[in-house]
């Protein structure tokens, strides 16, 4: 397949800067592939979409504050990172940004706090080995110095108050990931209590949504991308869950590209069972899905292996008329925008 075939041209105005003031009253377009037909909805309409044995799968990461703004010990300069992961012997791995080149040994300073990071050396991937001064739990550290990592595309990156919430799924409960899996953020208690009054169950899986998950597709040939490596888990009671809602004939029905990624993993290993571990699972047409058979979805980036996901999933013709559909209504794209369904 052909990256040229995941472009398009967006209004700026378009690029949701905001959250919708309510979760499920995002809108919510409707492309049902047997069909294909496109429907306009609201997302409090999800429940009346789907079918009472239906299985709904969330990703349960939370995420941490991970955006690290500050400046260079030795010269004053502005410094930015964004922490990743922590390495072996209480290293974090961090992305950074500044004027000038860092060197091996220097300091930065992040604020508030004035939490200090030596630099110790960079990873083969141009990243950053850095050793905190102040001793505890990384987490513990970021929550007192970190501050929301909103992509750049809202609001060039700079959080107000309110998303601390807002960029948090309502059932976030495992600290990892330094992006939204941002189909969920539609979801309220109201949907929930909808959802159980139809019959419909959920579970949960974990997949900590990476850095890598805006990085481009700078190939032609799509099979020769790069695929980046997020850590996730299936525990055996969503597994169960999952055999139960097969065997009773239901739909598993995957809130986010992230679900999907987990899910198709967890299955390609052989019969279904609990799993764990990093996956770089790149799903592109044409992939066979093994256990997805519906999918809630946000408007993703052009050439982003998020959409081309979503194209192995819809059709490519298809989805490229989803979304020259959604840019004529005006529907609000990426992290903050409305959502899609479909079956």
């Amino acid at each position: 397949m052909r990256a040229d075939l995941l472009d398009y041209e967006l209004p700026p105005h378009l690029i949701a800067q905001e959250p919708c003031p309510e979760r499920d009253r995002s809108r919510l377009m409707v492309v049902r592939r047997a069909a294909c037909t496109i429907e306009h909805r609201v997302f409090i309409d999800l429940p009346d979409l789907l079918a009472p044995g239906d299985l709904l799968v969330l990703n349960d990461t939370r995420v941490i504050p991970a955006r690290l703004v500050g400046h260079r010990g030795r010269t004053g300069g502005k410094w930015e990172g964004l922490f990743l992961r922590e390495a072996p012997d209480e290293l974090w791995e961090l992305m950074c940004q500044t004027r000038g080149r860092l060197t091996e040994g220097e300091t930065v300073v992040v604020e508030p706090g004035g939490l200090e990071l030596t630099l110790v050396r960079k990873t083969p991937e141009r990243r950053w080995l850095a050793r905190p001064r102040e001793p505890g739990p990384a987490f513990e550290l970021l929550r007192r110095h970190g501050r929301v990592p909103l992509p750049p595309y809202v609001r060039k990156g700079r959080a107000a108050e309110a998303d601390a919430e807002r960029y948090q799924t309502v059932y976030a409960r495992q600290p990892g990931a330094v992006a939204a899996p941002t189909a969920g953020l539609h979801f309220t208690p109201r949907v929930f209590e909808r959802l159980d009054e139809r019959g419909i169950d959920r579970a949960f899986v974990t997949l900590h949504v990476g850095e890598g998950t805006f990085a481009p597709i700078k190939v032609e040939d799509i099979a020769a991308h790069q695929m980046h490596r997020e850590w996730g888990e299936l525990s055996t009671e969503t597994a169960t869950r999952l055999g139960a809602c097969r065997a009773g004939g239901g739909r598993v029905v995957a809130v986010g590209t992230s679900s999907v990624r987990l899910l198709e993993t967890a299955a390609a290993t052989g019969p279904l069972r609990s799993w764990s571990g990093e996956t770089d699972l790149f799903i592109r047409p044409p992939h066979e899905f093994r256990l997805v058979d519906a999918l809630v979805t946000n408007f993703h980036l052009p050439r982003t292996s998020l959409l081309c996901l979503v194209s192995a999933f819809a059709g490519v013709e298809l989805l490229r008329r989803a979304y020259r559909t959604a840019i004529a209504e005006g529907y609000r794209f990426y992290s903050y925008g409305d959502a899609m369904l479909i079956v």
